[in-house]
């Protein structure tokens, strides 16, 4: 048409058509009413096409067609009674999409040799480490990856993403290739010989059978008649187990990618576990040192031998002697070296890469044992094979000593359990009902009653709630205080140590940011355990900020006078230290470390480091105590999830002496807290942890002396654990509670003709529509709703039964969502009193749920057997 390629390429899409008299490309088609040019040059052909064979069968015209599009097709196609047979064969030459996407993936995917320095260094450095502070010849292989090169010098850096189990038969060195002439002829040759042998031993059996009478057997006949059936016998006997043990072994394939250097076949390689650090292994070992010497135990290094190299062929698989860098490939005999991922080198001094992460979480969980205990030990192999093929899936053993499967949702839970029972474990399982994980959580007090209705001008009626609580309090009120602002007090048995605990609801947007940073924070309690055991971390500046800007974000979003100084005051973060939970130091005069230590430069970061003295004693304690209360709440032993925890008061006095609480003056090993949460207080017998170098002083020494007996209740640094983890209880119990549920987000499909069933199929469920659109050009309906996890579950077939087929929902993890509704609400207010009832007979969701999870864990369950009694009702028998 004489039109430049260039112009071609920014004008076929968009509001541009062709000028058929000018020759020209002009702008305004929808203006003019014209043909938009892909429409005019692309598209027009195609239908024309599928107009000619599919809606007019016009054979003349499909003829012709054919003719100037220069594709041959068979009579059969054109014969076809199907016009889709037609359609495909002349497509299929005409537009072959496999030719298409592999040109456009030759195009546009980048080159190994565009990788970006920052990205060599982002995955040399992992976690807190800087990229400055690794060694020398650690930092001199980021040459290697951004060359990507093939030479004999290059050392070999492979990143092993998964493993994949593949049928041992389905390998290329166990197919049946096609045969030599030779091996033809040696075949023919022996199937003669053996004919042969048939031959003359039928022969002498009928010889031997003829003399039967006169007793003169053939002496000669025998041994090879012996040795021939001898032979039968092994083959039927021997030939069969090799087989059957084949067809149930799985083989693990590697899929890897090359960095650098060049992968050969039977090549030893260091395999690098996550943890690795480099420059305790370069330490070990000596720098020219390979794979293949004898060395010494380097932890989270291994050694092993890349037994085969294979070109991932769709389902099949290429063996291969050698594969240069840059390439993907399949490496054979690494399961015994690589549960999941990891990174190989010939190299010791190369880092192990930073883990993938993937975007489907694992939610849904199931206890699963064998139908018959004698088969646990399969079970367990099983259950491994299963970890290492499948990347998503999770298993574990909880503390119960039941094997947990968790998988992302139903219909990879199903998945699972198919390939535990069919492939891995090869025995029958029985898995128990899916475990759905919940959150527990306070709110703030809220300002209506359940019918809405103003609290403050409303006259209470029924104070059952409160009257138990005031019941239950009663039994501890010699060690338990309860404030009416929430301010929860308690006492240790031993009456030597007193904490003080308020409750408070995170706002949602701490809490999600404290979710997402997970990492981010737990990397911020390494540093900050490095600092207090006087060691130094070199960390990475992108690691700093991001620190940084996490603690920006928290000064942003704790505003108001009850958050003021809140984020400088935070103690620890929990559950696991780096949970969506604060503990907060509101303690008088109690100055500590902060946990913010880190961001502190130059000078004052040493004299941050030195600070670790300042902690007073039992500081661990308290941390532990709230620990253990973040990791399972009182409302049904479930994580809590954006509640922060106001230690307000603290008091600790010795039973021998009165002990400096507050004032960082005296002996720093006295004051020193260990990490492990076991350093007791002055007048027990046991020795408070201090670190490496420093002595216990005459005082100490002296006290520990005078303690003239061990409290019978156990060690101070116990008992302020327990007291901490119940003084939390409280303080959560003392607000409204709630309980949190995991949703999915749901993306349905569907015409208009069913939205109204897929809709009550939602309600039913207590899912929630966000918005729905319709999609341009088709008569579709995209509806996007929120979904609770604990209601999915057979959710897909129902909406596929309820609407024939026509819509499919597509759900995926997405966050954690307050229930709204008090499982433990009772009518409380005339209002409620009028609208509910005095039973409350309305179902009530939360409480649902949180019983069924305390019966799960063999919990006290508040139920009735007959409720509502009330009514009699008398069956008539029939006469």
């Amino acid at each position: 048409m004489g039109i430049r390629a260039e112009v071609l390429l920014k004008t076929l899409w968009g509001d541009f058509y062709l000028n058929a008299k000018a020759k020209k490309i002009m702008k305004g088609a929808q203006v003019r009413g014209k043909k938009p040019l892909f429409v005019q040059l692309v598209l027009d052909n195609i239908w024309s096409l599928y107009d000619a064979v599919v809606t007019r069968r016009d054979k003349e015209k499909v003829e012709k067609m054919v003719t100037s599009l220069g594709v041959k097709v068979m009579a059969r196609d054109l014969r076809h009674s199907d016009p889709k047979v037609l359609l495909s064969a002349i497509c299929s030459q005409w537009l072959p999409v496999s030719q298409a996407v592999l040109s456009m993936v030759c195009e546009k995917l980048p080159s190994p040799l565009d990788m970006a320095a920052e990205r060599v260094e982002k995955l040399m450095s992992v976690g807190a480490r800087r990229f400055d502070s690794l060694p020398e010849q650690t930092q001199e292989l980021k040459r290697a990856f951004l060359q990507c090169s093939s030479g004999e010098n290059a050392p070999v850096i492979v990143f092993v993403s998964k493993m994949f189990a593949v049928d041992t038969k389905a390998l290329p060195q166990n197919k049946q290739r096609p045969l030599t002439q030779e091996e033809i002829a040696q075949r023919r040759e022996l199937a003669r010989q053996r004919h042969a042998d048939r031959m003359a031993t039928n022969q002498q059996a009928e010889s031997h059978e003829s003399h039967a009478q006169s007793g003169s057997t053939s002496q000669a006949a025998q041994p090879a008649g012996d040795n021939i059936t001898a032979q039968m016998e092994s083959l039927a006997v021997k030939e069969p187990k090799p087989e059957e043990e084949e067809e149930r072994k799985e083989t693990f394939i590697a899929f890897a990618r090359v960095y650098s250097g060049v992968v050969r076949r039977g090549q030893k390689v260091f395999v690098l576990g996550p943890k690795y650090d480099p420059a305790q292994g370069l330490s070990m070992l000596s720098e020219d040192c390979s794979a293949s010497d004898s060395l010494p135990a380097v932890p989270h290094l291994s050694c092993c031998s890349m037994e085969s190299l294979y070109l991932l062929m769709g389902r099949e698989l290429e063996e291969l002697k050698e594969v240069p860098s840059g390439n993907v490939l399949g490496i054979g005999g690494l399961e015994e070296c690589v549960l999941k991922s990891a990174t190989i080198s010939t190299s010791p001094a190369c880092p192990p890469f930073t883990p993938l992460n993937f975007e489907a979480t694992p939610i849904v969980r199931v206890a699963i044992e064998p139908k018959h205990p004698s088969e646990m030990p399969k079970l367990v192999r099983g259950m491994r094979l299963l970890n290492q093929a499948d990347p998503c899936a999770e298993v574990l053993i909880q503390e119960t000593g039941e094997h947990v499967l968790v998988t992302a949702g139903e219909v990879h839970l199903q998945r699972c359990l198919d390939d535990l029972r069919d492939r891995f474990a090869n025995i029958e399982i029985s898995a128990s009902k899916p475990i759905i994980p919940f959150r527990e959580t306070v709110v703030r007090p809220p300002k209506v009653d359940m019918v809405n209705e103003d609290l403050g001008k409303q006259q209470k009626v029924a104070i059952i709630h409160q009257v138990k609580e005031e019941a239950s309090q009663g039994r501890l009120s010699d060690t338990l205080h309860l404030d009416p602002s929430g301010l929860v007090t308690l006492t240790t048995p031993n009456r030597l140590a007193t904490v003080g605990v308020r409750a408070i609801a995170l706002p949602q947007e701490v809490t999600r940011l404290l979710e997402g940073s997970s990492e981010l924070v737990r990397t911020l309690e390494q540093v900050n355990m490095s600092l207090r055991e006087g060691r130094r971390l070199e960390v990475s500046p992108r690691t700093l900020e991001a620190i940084a800007g996490l603690k920006a974000q928290l000064e942003s979003l704790l505003q108001g006078r009850k958050w003021r100084n809140a984020v400088e005051s935070i103690w620890a973060f929990g559950p696991r230290r780096y949970g969506p939970n604060i503990l907060l130091n509101s303690v008088e005069g109690y100055q500590r470390p902060s946990v913010w230590q880190c961001l502190v430069r130059g000078e004052k970061a040493g004299e941050a480091g030195g600070q670790a003295a300042a902690l007073r004693d039992f500081d661990n304690s308290i941390v532990s105590g709230f620990q253990l209360a973040a990791l399972s709440g009182p409302m049904c032993e479930e994580p809590l999830m954006g509640v922060c925890f106001s230690v307000e008061r603290w008091d600790i006095q010795s039973s021998s002496q009165p002990q400096h609480q507050d004032s960082p003056e005296g002996d720093p090993a006295s004051r020193e807290a260990s990490v492990d949460g076991k350093a007791t207080a002055e007048g027990t017998s046991e020795i408070p942890a201090r670190p490496e170098g420093v002595t216990a002083g005459p005082s100490q020494a002296r006290r520990r002396a005078e303690a003239g007996s061990v409290d019978c209740y156990g060690p101070v640094s116990g008992q302020l654990i327990a007291a901490m983890k119940e003084a939390c209880r409280h303080a959560f119990q003392a607000q409204p509670q709630r309980l949190m549920a995991a949703m999915y987000t749901c993306e349905i499909m569907a015409t208009a003709e069913v939205l109204g069933r897929v809709y009550g199929v939602l309600g039913k469920r207590e899912g929630r529509v966000l918005h729905e659109e319709m999609k341009e050009g088709t008569d579709m309906f995209i509806i996007k709703a929120v979904l609770p996890v604990a209601e999915s579950f057979g959710f897909a077939d129902e909406i596929r039964k309820r609407t024939s087929g026509l819509a499919s929902p597509q759900l995926v993890f997405s966050h954690w969502e307050v229930i709204s509704s008090d499982p433990y609400w009772v009518p409380t207010t005339e209002e409620e009193y009028l609208h509910f009832g005095e039973k409350a007979d309305s179902a009530n969701q939360a409480l649902k749920y949180m019983n069924a999870v305390r019966r799960r864990k063999g919990l006290y369950v508040e139920e009735k057997i007959v409720e509502h009694a009330e009514k009699q009702r008398t069956l008539s028998k029939n006469k």
